[in-house]
Order: structure tokens, then sequence, then C-alpha cells
């Protein structure tokens, strides 16, 4: 990939795209949250309610090796093409659904066009601008992602209670296509193609791998029990299909996850940070509005409020981190301060019950999103400083791989613990939810720390 040709308005109006892109895809992770406790109540479903966020984050979490490896073979454009155009059909599908068995099989068709978005919007980042440019750009997008958690839980929320949930899933179709016309108008960044074969062998094994784990993890504690016939063999289908993705990935000539990154130590810490924050971050964002609606008595829209303050506090933090980077070319402090704050927000969200007031839970929340802000998109700029450009596409869709993951698994076992807590009523059974979420943001500040510094390339 190269911007050699390209003047600085053209990588602006480039930028513009991505940043739509991004856009497109974060407000559809955030606008779901405050309509699940209609959904389930439409249509029958409360006890597959996790499941419309976790088909969506499977075919997401499954789809996004492959869209990063195939960008670096093929250009960024025309993936961001396919993306865009099959999220759209699942959009459409999604707000024509009668049941939600259909709901929750175009929830993943869905998922399999926004697994390009993210990953190829940050690749197309590390074309455009330098490592040391990528601070004040990432932070951008980073603001992106905290608008949309401002308007994702409003929107939903407000066309729930006005309209219906449907329309959380329609709206989608003319912001898509804005962004899909915008995308085939301007980005033109240059690709220069080169003798390659695709990891099918590969693909297939991590997508039943990673489709049979999640499916272990959802099901355990909540349709079967964990020691069941059928939670055991998805787990020992997930196991084995991972590990002969691991045989393969090291005998085929173009892997489509080359697993010498991992010797890196800023690929590997960012990596397994990717995957907690996922957890964390899906966790608060999905199970905070079902229980400011079912526990505190809130309307969708006011559930939906709640949530600003952790945008607001992501907002502010992402600029200010991203400005700082581009600066001064330094990055390690905020991945630790960032994930102290979390992990504190989190600890307070174990606090709250039945009578906590939503302006605590506001509190709580601010303080998580300052958190996030601060560390979200650090590791991708310290792991793009990392790579050879050759290799920029499938790394980054490695970090969003792992993020993704670990919001699938949080989505499915925490939606589990949910299920087998709600004898106890729904408040004890979030309560038990904000908990397990702890460990998860504690194990993201040791490895922060772990985190080496390098300083940040001023040319690609």
């Amino acid at each position: 990939m190269t911007t050699e040709t390209l003047s600085q308005r053209q990588i602006l109006v480039a930028f513009g795209a991505i940043m739509l892109a991004t856009l497109l895809s974060a407000l559809d992770q955030t606008i779901v949250a405050t309509a699940l406790p209609e959904i389930a109540d439409d249509l029958n479903g409360f006890d597959n309610l996790s499941w419309v966020v976790t088909a969506y984050l499977l075919s997401t979490t499954v789809t996004v090796p492959l869209y990063g490896k195939l960008s670096d073979l093929y250009g960024r454009r025309r993936l961001f093409i396919v993306s865009i155009t099959i999220f759209l059909v699942g959009s459409a599908l999604c707000g024509l659904s009668q049941s939600i068995g259909q709901l929750i099989a175009f929830r993943a068709l869905q998922g399999i066009g926004a697994g390009g978005l993210i990953p190829l919007s940050q690749a197309a980042i590390a074309d455009l601008f330098s490592p040391r440019e990528r601070g004040r750009y990432q932070g951008y997008v980073g603001a992106m992602w905290a608008t949309a958690a401002v308007a994702g839980p409003l929107l939903g929320g407000t066309l729930t209670d006005s309209a219906s949930w449907r329309w959380i899933f329609l709206i989608n179709l003319p912001l898509g296509i804005v962004a899909l016309a915008v995308v085939v108008k301007t980005m033109r960044i240059q690709h220069t193609p080169r003798e390659h074969s695709i990891d099918y062998a590969g693909a297939l094994a991590l997508s039943i791998g990673v489709t049979a784990v999640l499916l272990a993890s959802a099901w355990g504690g909540s349709s079967y029990a964990w020691d069941s016939p059928e939670v055991i063999a998805a787990a020992v289908i997930g196991v084995t299909g991972l590990a002969l993705f691991a045989f393969i990935e090291r005998r085929v000539s173009e892997p489509l996850l080359p697993l010498d990154l991992f010797r890196g130590k800023t690929f590997s810490v960012s990596t397994a940070a990717a995957l907690l924050i996922g957890g964390v971050l899906f966790g608060i964002t999905i199970y905070v509005p079902v229980y400011v609606q079912r526990v505190l008595g809130a309307s969708a829209t006011s559930s939906g409020v709640v949530l600003i303050p952790l945008s607001f506090g992501w907002v502010l933090a992402s600029f200010a981190s991203g400005q700082y980077i581009s600066r001064t070319g330094r990055y390690k402090i905020f991945p630790i301060a960032g994930s102290i704050l979390v992990l504190a927000g989190c600890i307070l969200l174990t606090l709250v019950g039945k009578d906590t007031s939503r302006i605590v839970v506001t509190l709580d929340l601010t303080v998580v999103g300052l958190g996030m802000g601060t560390m979200f998109q650090t590791f991708v700029i310290a792991t793009q400083n990392r790579v050879d450009m050759s290799e920029i596409g499938v790394a980054t869709a490695a970090i969003q791989f792992f993020r993704s993951m670990g919001g699938s698994l949080a989505v499915a076992g925490l939606g589990a613990l949910l299920t087998a807590r709600l004898a106890g009523g729904l408040d004890h059974a979030t309560h038990a939810v904000f908990v397990a979420i702890v460990p998860l943001a504690s194990l993201t500040v040791v490895l922060a720390f772990m985190l080496p510094e390098h300083e940040l390339r001023t040319t690609h």
C-alpha cells in the first residue's frame, strides 16, 4: 500500500470514508443494547437474548482475520465494498425478522459484513499516516467510537420507545449507503499486487474452532450443564480446530495469521490485552442497560442516557491521549492509566443494587469511559509501529479479532451466568455479571505494565 500519489486533500477525504465506516460498525454494536429487553418481549426470546449479540460477535470474530489478510493481498477498497454491502443486506433482514431464530441468523449475516469494517479502517489509517501521526488520527477514530456509544444507546432507546426496535437495524441502510458511496468515490489508496495464495484450510479450521469454543461458552450453564455431552463435544471440537489452525499456519506460505508475529512482545501483549478489553467493554455495554431497565425500572431511552457519560469520558481521553502521542511519540503511560481507571469503574459497578441511583451508575461509567478512551487505540498504534507494512492489515485484524473474541466469550459466558442466576432475582443476576467482569479488568492492568515502549516512527 502507498499514498505517494495522493494529495493531502485526497488523504483527508479518504480518512473521512474511514470515519464513516467506523461509525457504521460502532453504532451497530451499541444501538442494540437498549433495545434488547423489548426484542425479548416482542419475540418471546429472553432465554436466547444474549444470542442476538453473540451471533453477531461470533461471525464478526471469525471473519476479521480473513478480511485483514485479503486486504493486504487485494487492497482495502475492494474489501470495504464487500464488507459494507453484506452488512447492509444483513441489516435489512434483521429489521424484517419475525422470530428470535430469524433475528439471530440475520445478525450472524450482518456480522460477516461488520467483520471487515473496523480492521480495514484501522489498517487504512496505517496506509495513510506514519506511526507518529497515527496517534492523532486514531484519537479521532476513538472519538467516533465514543460518539457511537453516545448516539447508539440513546438512538436505540428512542427508536424502540417511539417506533419499534426494528428501526435500530433499518436505520443502518441510509447511513450504510452514504458510507458505501464515499468509499467507492474516495478510497483510492494505491495497492501493489503480489504473488500470493489464500489459506483456505486455515480459515476453515479457525472458523470451526472459534465457533465451537463460543458455542461451548454460550451453552454451558444455560442451555446445557457444563458437563453435558453437548458442551463437552463443542469444547473438544473447538480446541481441536484451534490446534489444527496453529498446525496449518506454521506450514503454509501465506498464513492467515503469521504465528511469528507472536514472538514480538508488543504484538503478543497487545492481542492478549485486546481479548480482555473486548470482554470488559461488551460486558458493560450489553448488561448495564439490562440492569438499568429491568432492575432500576428505567425506559429504553433512559437506559441509553445512562451510558452517555461513558462516551463523553471516552471522547475526552481519546483526544487528549492521541494528541500527546503524536506530539511526543510516547504511549506506554496511557494503557497503564487507562486500565487502572477501567478496573476502578468495574469495581464500582459491583456495588450497585436495586436501590442505587442512576446518577451513581453514570458516574461509575464515566470512570470506565475515561479509561477506555485512554487505552483503547494505544495498543493498535504500538503494534502497527512494530510490524512491516506488508503485514499491517493482518496485524491490525489480529487485534480486532482478539477484541471481538473477548467480547463474544464475555457476552456468551456472562449471558449464561445471568440466566443461571435469574432464580435469585435479576438484581442478583446482574450483580454476578458485574463481579465476573472485575478479574478481566485486573488482568488488563497487568498486561498494560508489560507493554514495551518503542519510539514511534515518523515515516511509513
